[in-house]
Protein backbone atom coordinates (compact mmCIF):
# COMPACT_ATOMS: atom_id res chain seq x y z
CA UNK A 1 0.00 0.00 0.00
CA UNK A 2 2.83 2.36 0.91
CA UNK A 3 4.45 1.89 -2.51
CA UNK A 4 1.20 2.38 -4.42
CA UNK A 5 0.34 5.59 -2.57
CA UNK A 6 3.76 7.20 -2.89
CA UNK A 7 4.19 6.28 -6.55
CA UNK A 8 0.66 7.45 -7.33
CA UNK A 9 -1.10 4.26 -8.41
CA UNK A 10 -4.49 5.38 -7.13
CA UNK A 11 -6.61 2.70 -8.82
CA UNK A 12 -4.25 -0.06 -7.74
CA UNK A 13 -4.20 1.31 -4.16
CA UNK A 14 -7.99 1.35 -4.01
CA UNK A 15 -8.19 -2.19 -5.39
CA UNK A 16 -5.52 -3.42 -2.98
CA UNK A 17 -7.34 -1.80 -0.05
CA UNK A 18 -10.61 -3.37 -1.12
CA UNK A 19 -9.23 -6.89 -1.58
CA UNK A 20 -6.87 -6.95 1.41
CA UNK A 21 -9.09 -5.17 3.90
CA UNK A 22 -6.25 -2.79 4.72
CA UNK A 23 -7.12 0.87 5.02
CA UNK A 24 -4.65 3.70 4.64
CA UNK A 25 -4.62 6.79 6.84
CA UNK A 26 -3.91 8.77 3.67
CA UNK A 27 -6.80 10.16 1.66
CA UNK A 28 -6.54 8.21 -1.57
CA UNK A 29 -8.23 11.10 -3.35
CA UNK A 30 -5.10 13.21 -2.72
CA UNK A 31 -3.15 10.85 -4.97
CA UNK A 32 -5.08 12.15 -7.97
CA UNK A 33 -4.00 15.72 -7.26
CA UNK A 34 -0.34 14.75 -7.05
CA UNK A 35 -0.55 12.68 -10.21
CA UNK A 36 -2.13 15.50 -12.20
CA UNK A 37 0.87 17.62 -11.23
CA UNK A 38 3.26 14.82 -12.20
CA UNK A 39 1.55 14.28 -15.55
CA UNK A 40 1.76 18.02 -16.29
CA UNK A 41 5.53 17.97 -15.79
CA UNK A 42 5.94 14.76 -17.78
CA UNK A 43 4.09 16.45 -20.64
CA UNK A 44 6.26 19.57 -20.41
CA UNK A 45 3.50 21.82 -19.09
CA UNK A 46 5.49 23.30 -16.21
CA UNK A 47 3.33 26.40 -15.87
CA UNK A 48 0.24 24.27 -15.27
CA UNK A 49 2.14 22.16 -12.74
CA UNK A 50 3.22 25.24 -10.78
CA UNK A 51 -0.34 26.58 -10.77
CA UNK A 52 -1.64 23.26 -9.44
CA UNK A 53 1.05 23.19 -6.74
CA UNK A 54 0.14 26.70 -5.63
CA UNK A 55 -3.52 25.71 -5.43
CA UNK A 56 -2.69 22.58 -3.44
CA UNK A 57 0.00 24.05 -1.19
CA UNK A 58 0.56 27.82 -1.61
CA UNK A 59 3.61 27.91 0.67
CA UNK A 60 5.56 24.98 -0.74
CA UNK A 61 7.54 26.73 -3.47
CA UNK A 62 8.15 29.80 -1.32
CA UNK A 63 9.82 27.68 1.35
CA UNK A 64 11.82 25.45 -1.02
CA UNK A 65 13.88 27.67 -3.37
CA UNK A 66 15.85 24.75 -4.82
CA UNK A 67 12.66 22.97 -5.86
CA UNK A 68 11.25 26.17 -7.36
CA UNK A 69 14.50 26.70 -9.25
CA UNK A 70 14.35 23.20 -10.71
CA UNK A 71 10.77 23.74 -11.86
CA UNK A 72 11.75 27.00 -13.54
CA UNK A 73 14.83 25.33 -14.98
CA UNK A 74 12.53 22.73 -16.53
CA UNK A 75 10.36 25.54 -17.92
CA UNK A 76 13.49 27.06 -19.49
CA UNK A 77 14.37 23.70 -21.02
CA UNK A 78 10.89 23.43 -22.52
CA UNK A 79 11.27 26.89 -24.11
CA UNK A 80 14.62 25.87 -25.60
CA UNK A 81 13.11 22.60 -26.81
CA UNK A 82 10.46 24.60 -28.65
CA UNK A 83 13.10 26.79 -30.29
CA UNK A 84 12.00 29.95 -28.47
CA UNK A 85 15.51 31.29 -27.91
CA UNK A 86 14.60 34.91 -27.22
CA UNK A 87 11.82 33.97 -24.83
CA UNK A 88 14.17 31.53 -23.12
CA UNK A 89 16.82 34.23 -22.61
CA UNK A 90 14.28 36.64 -21.21
CA UNK A 91 12.85 34.00 -18.90
CA UNK A 92 16.32 33.06 -17.64
CA UNK A 93 17.23 36.67 -16.91
CA UNK A 94 13.98 37.51 -15.13
CA UNK A 95 13.18 34.28 -13.31
CA UNK A 96 16.32 32.17 -12.92
CA UNK A 97 19.20 34.65 -12.65
CA UNK A 98 17.92 36.06 -9.31
CA UNK A 99 17.92 32.52 -7.88
CA UNK A 100 21.52 32.11 -8.97
CA UNK A 101 22.51 35.29 -7.18
CA UNK A 102 20.80 34.20 -3.96
CA UNK A 103 21.98 30.60 -4.22
CA UNK A 104 25.40 30.43 -5.96
CA UNK A 105 25.36 26.62 -5.85
CA UNK A 106 22.58 26.71 -8.48
CA UNK A 107 24.59 28.76 -10.98
CA UNK A 108 26.30 25.69 -12.45
CA UNK A 109 22.95 24.14 -13.30
CA UNK A 110 21.74 27.37 -14.86
CA UNK A 111 24.90 27.76 -16.93
CA UNK A 112 24.63 24.20 -18.19
CA UNK A 113 21.01 24.71 -19.19
CA UNK A 114 21.75 27.99 -20.97
CA UNK A 115 24.54 26.25 -22.87
CA UNK A 116 21.84 24.35 -24.78
CA UNK A 117 21.32 27.49 -26.83
CA UNK A 118 24.81 27.09 -28.30
CA UNK A 119 23.81 23.86 -30.08
CA UNK A 120 21.57 24.59 -33.04
CA UNK A 121 20.95 20.89 -33.69
CA UNK A 122 19.75 20.31 -30.12
CA UNK A 123 17.02 22.90 -30.17
CA UNK A 124 14.97 20.90 -32.65
CA UNK A 125 15.83 17.49 -31.26
CA UNK A 126 13.00 15.75 -29.44
CA UNK A 127 13.59 13.76 -26.28
CA UNK A 128 13.68 10.39 -28.03
CA UNK A 129 15.07 11.25 -31.45
CA UNK A 130 18.11 9.53 -32.88
CA UNK A 131 19.98 12.83 -33.03
CA UNK A 132 19.82 13.48 -29.31
CA UNK A 133 23.40 12.26 -28.88
CA UNK A 134 24.71 15.15 -31.00
CA UNK A 135 25.06 17.38 -27.92
CA UNK A 136 26.69 16.49 -24.60
CA UNK A 137 23.85 18.44 -22.99
CA UNK A 138 21.02 16.64 -24.73
CA UNK A 139 20.18 14.67 -21.59
CA UNK A 140 18.51 17.85 -20.35
CA UNK A 141 16.01 17.48 -23.19
CA UNK A 142 15.21 13.86 -22.41
CA UNK A 143 12.09 12.54 -20.72
CA UNK A 144 14.26 11.33 -17.84
CA UNK A 145 14.98 14.93 -16.85
CA UNK A 146 11.26 15.70 -16.74
CA UNK A 147 10.79 12.60 -14.63
CA UNK A 148 13.55 13.69 -12.25
CA UNK A 149 11.86 17.05 -11.75
CA UNK A 150 8.47 15.39 -11.27
CA UNK A 151 9.90 12.99 -8.68
CA UNK A 152 11.51 15.83 -6.72
CA UNK A 153 8.23 17.72 -6.62
CA UNK A 154 6.25 14.60 -5.70
CA UNK A 155 8.60 13.96 -2.76
CA UNK A 156 8.21 17.56 -1.59
CA UNK A 157 4.41 17.34 -1.73
CA UNK A 158 4.47 14.11 0.27
CA UNK A 159 6.81 15.59 2.89
CA UNK A 160 4.60 18.67 3.19
CA UNK A 161 1.73 16.38 4.18
CA UNK A 162 3.91 14.40 6.63
CA UNK A 163 3.99 11.37 4.37
CA UNK A 164 7.07 9.27 3.55
CA UNK A 165 8.95 10.60 0.52
CA UNK A 166 10.28 7.21 -0.57
CA UNK A 167 8.39 3.91 -0.80
CA UNK A 168 9.56 1.06 1.41
CA UNK A 169 9.24 -1.60 -1.28
CA UNK A 170 12.46 -0.91 -3.24
CA UNK A 171 14.53 -1.05 -0.03
CA UNK A 172 12.82 -4.29 0.99
CA UNK A 173 13.55 -5.82 -2.43
CA UNK A 174 17.17 -4.79 -2.16
CA UNK A 175 17.32 -6.37 1.30
CA UNK A 176 15.76 -9.55 -0.08
CA UNK A 177 18.31 -9.70 -2.89
CA UNK A 178 21.23 -9.10 -0.53
CA UNK A 179 19.97 -11.66 1.99
CA UNK A 180 19.50 -14.37 -0.62
CA UNK A 181 22.91 -13.62 -2.09
CA UNK A 182 24.50 -14.12 1.33
CA UNK A 183 22.55 -17.33 1.95
CA UNK A 184 23.45 -18.70 -1.50
CA UNK A 185 27.08 -18.78 -0.41
CA UNK A 186 26.39 -20.79 2.72
CA UNK A 187 23.36 -23.03 2.26
CA UNK A 188 20.64 -24.38 0.03
CA UNK A 189 17.13 -23.22 0.89
CA UNK A 190 13.75 -22.41 -0.66
CA UNK A 191 14.27 -19.03 -2.34
CA UNK A 192 12.24 -16.45 -4.22
CA UNK A 193 13.41 -16.49 -7.82
CA UNK A 194 10.68 -14.29 -9.28
CA UNK A 195 9.84 -11.13 -7.33
CA UNK A 196 6.63 -10.62 -9.28
CA UNK A 197 5.18 -14.01 -8.35
CA UNK A 198 6.94 -14.08 -4.93
CA UNK A 199 6.76 -17.87 -4.67
CA UNK A 200 9.24 -19.87 -2.59
CA UNK A 201 10.91 -22.47 -4.82
CA UNK A 202 12.99 -25.46 -3.90
CA UNK A 203 16.76 -25.39 -4.54
CA UNK A 204 17.78 -25.94 -8.15
CA UNK A 205 14.57 -24.57 -9.69
CA UNK A 206 13.63 -21.17 -11.05
CA UNK A 207 10.44 -19.63 -12.36
CA UNK A 208 11.91 -19.47 -15.83
CA UNK A 209 13.75 -22.77 -15.49
CA UNK A 210 17.31 -21.44 -15.58
CA UNK A 211 19.79 -20.07 -13.05
CA UNK A 212 20.17 -17.03 -15.30
CA UNK A 213 16.54 -16.15 -14.68
CA UNK A 214 17.16 -16.12 -10.94
CA UNK A 215 20.21 -13.91 -11.41
CA UNK A 216 18.19 -11.51 -13.56
CA UNK A 217 15.47 -11.36 -10.94
CA UNK A 218 18.01 -10.60 -8.21
CA UNK A 219 19.47 -7.83 -10.36
CA UNK A 220 16.01 -6.36 -10.86
CA UNK A 221 15.38 -6.37 -7.12
CA UNK A 222 18.73 -4.71 -6.49
CA UNK A 223 17.78 -1.98 -8.96
CA UNK A 224 14.93 -1.01 -6.69
CA UNK A 225 11.83 -2.88 -7.75
CA UNK A 226 11.66 -1.67 -11.32
CA UNK A 227 9.96 -4.88 -12.42
CA UNK A 228 7.02 -4.26 -10.14
CA UNK A 229 6.83 -0.62 -11.18
CA UNK A 230 6.83 -1.58 -14.85
CA UNK A 231 4.20 -4.23 -14.24
CA UNK A 232 1.92 -1.70 -12.57
CA UNK A 233 2.58 0.86 -15.30
CA UNK A 234 1.33 -1.53 -17.98
CA UNK A 235 -1.93 -2.01 -16.10
CA UNK A 236 -2.48 1.61 -15.15
CA UNK A 237 -4.18 3.88 -17.65
CA UNK A 238 -2.00 6.89 -18.40
CA UNK A 239 -3.59 10.31 -18.17
CA UNK A 240 -2.95 13.25 -20.46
Amino acid sequence: MNYLIIEGYKDAAEKFSEESGLHSTVDLGSIEERMQIRFAIQNGDIKAAIERVNDLNPDLLDTDPRLYFHLQQQQLIELIRQGKAEEALEFAQEELAPHGEEHPELLRELERTMALLAFDNVVSVSANSAGAHMSPLADLLGFAHRQKTANELNAALLAAHSQPKEPKLPALLQLLAWTQDQLDRKATYPRINNIIEAVLEEPGTTSAGTPAAAAATTAAATAGGSNISNSLSTTTTSRP
